[in-house]
């Protein structure tokens, strides 16, 4: 069931006049502080860019504080294992990708894509090998990113991919972001999704008046629709491009449609006088240490191609380095908002803006408890949920064989 929301003008006024359901965290009793909420595991998560994971290569991803290691075999598979030896628990990023194989680099015991010890090249004969190898993950790729399943692998064939038919589209070019950001990740999705924020892009964007048109709420999304209105003031030439001036040097205003969809987050900025989105972003937030106070932004900015030939890869540059400027001015503040947190010890914020206090719901009901020992866990933030590597409950998956 969802909940549609007018649009608000920005009062505090507003915010009582909308009763009890939009003052959630001003309600007697305790609420569960947001940043000590962990991202929920059994969902696809980028974890590397293809471009990274060459043949016959490794590369050491990491989720939650759970570390990965990723290797790309001689058919051109990507395979994803436990970053760590079942023997003396050395790196197996640091080791030697032979065919399909995984070869620590200390003893060289050898590991099939399962997580399985495939051989262990000084083993006397009629000696048993070791019961069990390492945990080896679900792993997809697709959008030119590298996704992992760090939750229960029973689920994984169940849950689907996001969808982005913009991507494979001969009508769009893809910008790929991939950056570490010091902050809790939810503190993205606020960020991204309350757009009054464009004060601090006065820079690049000039002078902008946001309008919330409406949004609407459901247990695991919400969704903003906000009129961007330029109102002086000078704008990045890469900020126009991407606006509803286009390539034509047009005036009209964008309708920009914001959406957290668990655990991703979506952007649409369609010109008013369009029904086709100039571009579309999707992005992912992927928390890397165990108490999820850094994460990594994995973006894929879509951008419709113009009818002039050619035009775009000549404006690329431009646009790249507007985005880029955006980008920076958001990690500085949701950096600083997470430094305020360290200070504090706990979420001070006094938030009155009312969709940001539905988004904190969805992500807070929808995530699990961070735990101190989770970083030792067969899927980080979720012990209870997945098989410890190591353990009786290890799945088949880590018998040799």
């Amino acid at each position: 069931m969802t909940k549609a929301q007018p649009a608000w003008d920005g009062s505090i006024a507003a915010v009582s006049a909308g009763g009890p359901d939009h003052m959630r965290e001003h309600r007697a009793g305790p609420t569960a502080d947001l940043r000590r909420t962990g991202i929920h595991p059994n969902f696809w998560y980028p974890v590397a860019v293809s471009g990274s994971v060459p043949k016959n290569k490794t590369f050491a991803a990491v989720f939650a504080g759970e570390r990965i290691a990723l290797y790309r075999g001689a058919s051109g598979t990507v395979f994803a294992l436990e970053d760590r030896c079942a023997h003396r628990q050395v790196p197996l990023s640091m080791g030697v990708v032979e065919g399909e194989t995984l070869r620590c680099c200390y003893h060289a015991w050898a590991y099939r894509g399962n997580g399985r010890i495939s051989q262990i090249p000084y083993l006397p004969k009629g000696v048993d090998r070791p019961p069990r190898g390492v945990r080896s993950y679900p792993v997809r790729e697709r959008y030119g990113l590298v996704f992992v399943f760090p939750g229960d692998p029973e689920k994984a064939d169940t849950t689907p991919l996001p969808e982005l038919p913009e991507y494979d589209s001969a009508k769009h070019k893809t910008m790929v972001f991939s950056r570490t950001v010091h902050c809790h990740y939810s503190f993205m999705h606020e960020n991204l999704l309350d757009m009054n924020h464009q004060f601090l892009h006065r820079g690049v964007l000039g002078k902008i008046q946001p309008k919330l048109l409406g949004y609407e709420t459901g247990p695991e999304f919400v969704e903003a629709r906000y009129l961007f209105v330029h109102a002086g003031g000078k704008k990045d030439r890469g900020a126009g491009l991407l606006s509803g001036e286009g390539f034509g040097g047009g005036n009209s205003p964008d309708v920009i449609t914001v959406r957290t969809e668990y655990p991703y987050q979506t952007l649409q900025a369609v010109p008013e006088n369009s029904e086709l989105p100039a571009f579309s972003l999707w992005a992912a937030y992927v928390p890397e240490d165990a108490e999820q106070r850094t994460h990594h932004a994995y973006g894929l900015l879509m951008i419709a191609k113009p009818p002039i030939p050619g035009a775009l890869n000549i404006a690329w540059p431009l646009i790249r380095r507007f985005t880029e400027r955006v980008f920076a001015e958001d990690r500085m503040a949701v950096e600083a908002e997470q430094r305020a947190w360290d200070e504090q010890g706990e979420d001070w914020n006094h938030e009155i803006f009312p969709l940001i206090l539905d988004v904190r719901d969805v992500l807070r009901t929808n995530g699990v408890p961070i735990r101190p020992e989770s970083a030792l866990c067969g899927a980080a933030a979720f012990c209870d949920g997945a098989p410890r590597a190591g353990t009786p409950s290890d799945t088949a998956s880590h018998q040799p064989g």
